[in-house]
């Protein structure tokens, strides 16, 4: 049945400008990539895309995920990975080949590193001294040593650890788990990441990308200050009955204008946008705000340092997140901070300073909580770095240049083993040479431990079934399973 023309969907939204205000859409629809978007082509009628749970293909042992990405490639040999035959080595001249990214700061003289490094657990896990509050739960994670990528090159390296490939435009990880399982709340978004003051990584959007999957699956980006989200409060003439009523109105538009466009998905993405933004203006505030955290967890992470707030803040936040359904959270750093060219033996100690406490409190609150059985906490970059110098022009210059041959980064909580080193490089860092683990593999474990079989998570896109591994050959690390 057709409603008088006097008040069309158009023209309502037209008239109503506080309907985009009021359900903090404007700034949603514009951080998902939907705000003006073009018209995706249209696929399959029948085929509709939502966030309620999913059953996976057999028994998860992980629920949620949330990923500390350290944009720029942290240095293994100076943070998780002891080598005595570099140090032994240092100042001399490396003996064998080295892939350089940039030649003109090359140099082939090794880099031992200046740090100690101590066996920490009861696993005995050796960790570098920049790592002090790690190593309080060495016997909570697992350590991989032998991480390849293979181009070490930051953005193909974001790529392959993000997307499954080496290339740009695929769907994040984040993504693929929210299109594969859902969410467990259906009042915040079942991906949300959590910018750094000092604005995105390098390539901003790549990290929570959706790619070519429907953009309901596209990360939420969260503000890094208050407000975290904007316009989430309705004007007071609006609030309560009057607001309810036109969002049902809203909705009976949505739903007409919906089944006169059968299968076009980034409408189905805008109308779930609309509904989710009326539940967060009460779901959202509550989840962000960690004011009525106690003053013991608070300390726990670092609220009350100047250099741990930051992070410890939006680690609390994430951790508020998971508990409250969100399926997958990503914590972000700046540009490239870890990636230290230069100046390393001074900019290492700040990074690992303002990431180490609140990275291993919130190992130990999900832990105290119950949450880490079923919670994985990822902690790594795109790459590591080499063994040799780089920018030879005085100590405090030193630093590293790419490597994505043999990496290092850790994971804790749901499903993967504890107290548990996986994997080794050769005696310098420089490949990996023992258990080698290649992204896709690591995207293939984490998936199982999800529930999800990663041959058969799938998109049909151009006519093929394309996958998170994507035909490359992905295996399950059984042995980082507990």
């Amino acid at each position: 049945m057709n409603r008088p023309s006097l008040c069309s969907r158009r023209h309502f939204l037209h008239a109503n400008g506080f309907g985009l205000g009021t359900l903090a859409l404007a700034s949603l629809l514009k951080q998902d990539g939907l705000l003006g978007a073009p018209v995706k082509p249209v696929v399959d009628a029948g085929v509709r895309y939502d966030l309620p749970p999913k059953k996976p293909d057999f028994e998860p042992q992980a629920k949620a995920m949330i990923s500390l990405f350290m944009m720029g490639g942290p240095s293994q040999m100076d943070l998780f990975d002891p080598k005595p035959m570099l140090t032994k080595y240092d100042g001399q001249k490396f003996p064998g080949e080295i892939k350089y990214d940039n030649l003109a700061q090359a140099s082939s003289k090794c880099f031992g590193s200046p740090w100690k490094f101590s066996k920490h657990g009861q696993c005995g896990m050796e960790l570098s001294e920049l790592l002090p509050n790690l190593a309080e739960v060495a016997d909570d994670i697992t350590l991989i040593r032998s991480m390849t990528s293979g181009v070490s090159n930051h953005a193909q390296g974001l790529y392959a650890m993000n997307g499954g490939r080496t290339t740009a435009g695929r769907p994040a990880l984040g993504s693929w788990l929210t299109y594969g399982l859902g969410s467990e709340t259906q009042d915040l978004p079942a991906y949300m990441v959590l910018a750094h003051p000092g604005g995105l990584p390098t390539f901003q959007g790549e990290h929570f990308t959706n790619g070519w999957l429907p953009s309901l699956f596209q990360g939420t980006l969260i503000r890094p200050t208050e407000p975290r989200i904007l316009n989430l409060d309705p004007p007071p003439s609006l609030a309560g009955t009057p607001q309810a009523r036109q969002l049902a109105l809203l909705k009976a538009f949505n739903e007409e204008h919906l089944a006169q466009h059968p299968g076009e998905l980034d409408l189905q993405a805008r109308i779930a946008s609309y509904a989710l933004a009326a539940k967060m203006q009460t779901a959202a505030k509550e989840a962000l705000d960690i004011s009525n955290e106690p003053e013991h967890v608070k300390k726990l992470y670092g609220v009350d340092d100047p250099i741990t707030r930051d992070y410890a803040t939006r680690c609390i936040i994430a951790r508020r997140l998971v508990e409250r359904g969100v399926r997958y959270v990503q914590v972000l750093n700046s540009g490239q901070s870890w990636d230290q060219h230069s100046a390393l033996i001074t900019s290492l100690p700040k990074n690992c300073a303002a990431t180490d406490r609140p990275s291993a409190a919130l190992v130990l609150d999900l832990k105290q909580r119950g949450l880490l059985d079923t919670t994985v906490v990822h902690w790594g970059g795109e790459m590591g770095r080499l063994p040799v110098l780089q920018n030879d022009a005085g100590r405090e210059k030193w630093g590293r240049d790419h490597n994505t041959y043999g990496f290092s980064q850790w994971v804790a909580g749901g499903g993967f083993k504890r107290g548990y080193v996986h994997g080794e490089t050769d005696e310098f860092g420089h490949k990996a040479a023992v258990d080698e683990v290649k992204h896709y593999d690591y995207h293939a474990t984490l998936l199982q431990l999800f529930g999800l079989d990663h041959t058969k998570l799938t998109y049909k896109r151009n006519g093929l079934a394309a996958s998170l591994t994507d035909n490359q050959g992905a295996k399950v690390v059984t042995p980082l399973l507990a």
